[in-house]
């Protein structure tokens, strides 16, 4: 059964650490609402969890490939598989009726060509939202024969490749099959885009809410009407403000955690200070170094 579910933007859920692309399975025997991988079978449905137009949320559409227990508006697997990310966009795109389409065999909204499937498309034989070009699978892809997420180019298989004939991620290249390394601080690195959004240093940089569970019996009334499906699981996952700046945020750090900052591949001061909204002073900065020298083993 295809689905959809909600994470933080560290790819967890209840505690739980997910990634994109893999299957989980537990032996627990699993109950709606207590045990077991959750999910809705419509976005909308999501919406009663999630607040899925926050940026500090992601939206997955996922598969279902175990026993299934069914709610009101959502279901329970022992088994599931994490597909992909859903744009914010393809959000407000998925659930439409079919409408506009111009050419032959289509499916979905404002086709352009033959036999397409989806969304915007114009071509021939594309599925999927936004794509340009001849017999594409995916979204949001320009070019021909591409298979995969936001690709520009010839016969690529993955996401956002820019070039020909590249079987990975991000590659700008030709006739590639590992994920290039990123550059940071102007400088190439060893680090990859998906270990960058995978490291400490990312998840400080990116603290701007909090998840929270709020228990039913805890929640006001404003919260019980706006969450009705609140009642079933007994509670829903708040989102809580962490800072209202930058400034404000770099103060709230601990030494430790500006360390991790500062010790990222290429760091310079100049560059940080230019791209922030506030400036580390370089007393500051000689501090942070002096603690990173005396906590060497612990860092």
């Amino acid at each position: 059964m295809k689905g959809y579910k909600g994470f933080n933007k560290d790819m967890t859920c209840r505690d739980f650490q997910y990634e994109i692309g893999k299957e989980y399975e537990t032996n627990e025997e699993i109950e709606l609402c207590k045990r077991g991988f959750h999910f809705c079978k419509k976005i909308i449905d999501v919406k009663g969890y999630y607040n899925i137009e926050n940026d500090e949320v992601i939206l997955c559409e996922i598969e279902a490939t175990g026993e299934i227990i069914e709610g009101d508006d959502k279901c329970v697997t022992n088994r599931i598989k994490i597909i992909r990310e859903i744009s914010k966009e393809e959000m407000y795109i998925l659930g439409n009726e079919g409408k506009e389409n111009t050419g032959l065999g289509n499916t979905g909204n404002r086709n352009t060509g033959n036999r397409n499937t989806g969304n915007r498309n114009t071509g021939y034989s594309n599925t999927g939202y936004r794509n340009t070009g001849y017999r594409n699978t995916g979204y949001s892809n320009t070019g021909d024969s591409n298979t995969g997420d936001r690709n520009t180019g010839y016969s690529n298989t993955g996401y956002s490749n820019t070039g020909d004939w590249n079987k990975t991620n991000r590659s700008a290249g030709v006739f590639c099959n590992e994920e290039p390394k990123m550059n940071m601080f102007n400088k190439e690195t060893d680090m990859t885009y998906e270990e960058w959004r995978n490291s400490e240093a990312y998840d400080i940089l990116t603290r701007v809410t909090k998840s929270q569970w709020i228990w039913y019996d805890e929640m006001t009334e404003a919260e019980k009407k706006k969450y009705p499906s609140a009642k079933t699981c007994d509670g829903y996952l708040k989102e809580t403000e962490r800072k209202t700046s930058s400034k404000e945020w770099w103060k709230s750090l601990e030494i430790y955690e500006k360390a991790t900052i500062i010790q990222l591949p290429n760091f310079d001061l100049d560059i940080f200070n230019d791209i922030m909204e506030f400036k580390v002073t370089k007393k500051e900065y000689k501090e942070i170094l002096k603690w990173l020298k005396s906590n060497k083993e612990t860092c």
